[in-house]
């Protein structure tokens, strides 16, 4: 048997940024709720074949056998679909990243969420878009998300196991555009797992983080029901630099941002002294992304670009949720 699926990657307008306990279940329990937007740039495709004959799991990313720590965190993924199928049998992973691997552009969000439905799509499994979101959520906190299409929330939860610990996605009329900037180049130095991690046990201004951000969160949905892109743009960014402080206030403390973001950042903020609407968000990378209007996009693109250091420029709208592209035996 096998499965081919797609996921889109995720931007997270109010960041997911640290986890709650979980009794070390390695559930991937956020510390706090997001809010994100689906790209119809960039993605993840992914093939699942099972095999009665394999001794182990097998992982080709980007044409390249891996080893290792990748392997081992897809391998103990899969532990989990065999145990939803009751099924003993490996798998051989083939998967092609359409964004750089480990660089600030949310391919752990697309690439677990792909890996989700085609794995339970070869194991015979058929999960509604909730269920898909929850296994997708232990292996990327972020690739819950991608399950939807478009504006999604995903909820904190309370539970221990859990089970309200979901994605949905939000209606709005609001269009909107996300420019990307690429302000750097090859994997970042600090993974989001461990810095997410570090900044939460020692950064004297992460309880501030969790403590606010419901208010956040509440600010944006209603942004999202008035369609108003301004007050969404000005919760977005206030996140973003939130979260960033978690890291710069780390002992040690550590930076995702480089020289080129600090100037993509100020060519933002003189966007919007000059009339243009545009509001800046960072992940866990060098990376910017700038949320407009879709008439002011090829302008913020445009200007984005001219900046030193930049080396590429892409225009994203809100693209679709996960899905297969085939299947069989």
């Amino acid at each position: 048997m096998f499965a081919t699926a797609y996921a889109h990657t995720n931007i997270a307008l109010v960041k997911y940024w640290g986890k709650r306990d979980d009794g070390g279940r390695s559930l991937n329990l956020p510390a706090v709720g997001s809010l994100s937007l689906t790209l119809d740039r960039f993605g993840t495709e992914t093939t699942v074949e099972l095999s009665q004959d394999a001794q182990g799991d097998s992982l080709v990313l980007d044409g390249t056998p891996r080893a290792g720590a990748e392997l081992a965190r897809v391998s103990a993924f899969l532990d989990r679909v065999r145990g939803l199928a009751k099924e003993r049998r490996y798998a051989s992973v083939t998967s092609r990243n359409d964004v750089p691997t480990a660089a600030g552009l949310a391919s752990s969000a697309s690439a677990f969420c792909a890996l989700a439905l085609a794995a339970t799509r070869a194991f015979g499994l058929t999960l509604d878009d909730r269920e898909l979101s929850k296994l997708a959520r232990q292996g990327s906190g972020s690739a819950a998300r991608s399950t939807y299409g478009g504006f999604v929330l995903l909820h904190r939860g309370e539970r221990d196991d859990g089970a309200d610990c979901f994605a949905e996605p939000l209606q709005t009329a609001l269009d909107a555009r996300l420019v990307v900037v690429r302000c750097g180049s090859g994997p970042k130095e600090v993974g989001s797992t461990s810095g997410m991690g570090h900044a939460q046990r020692t950064s004297p201004y992460f309880p501030a983080w969790v403590e606010t951000h419901a208010r956040d969160l509440d600010d944006a949905r209603a942004a999202l029901a008035a369609a108003d892109l301004e007050k969404l743009g000005e919760v977005m960014e206030h996140s973003t630099l939130k979260m960033h402080a978690t890291t710069f206030s780390a002992r040690p403390a550590f930076f995702y941002w480089t020289p080129t973001t600090l100037e993509a950042l100020a060519r933002v903020r003189a966007l919007r002294a000059g009339g243009t609407g545009a509001w800046a968000t960072m992940d866990a990378g060098p990376h910017v992304k700038v949320l407009c209007a879709p008439a002011d996009a090829a302008r913020v693109a445009a200007a984005l670009g001219e900046v030193p250091g930049v080396f590429g420029v892409d225009v994203a709208g809100p693209g679709p949720g996960a899905r297969v592209l085939g299947s069989g035996a």
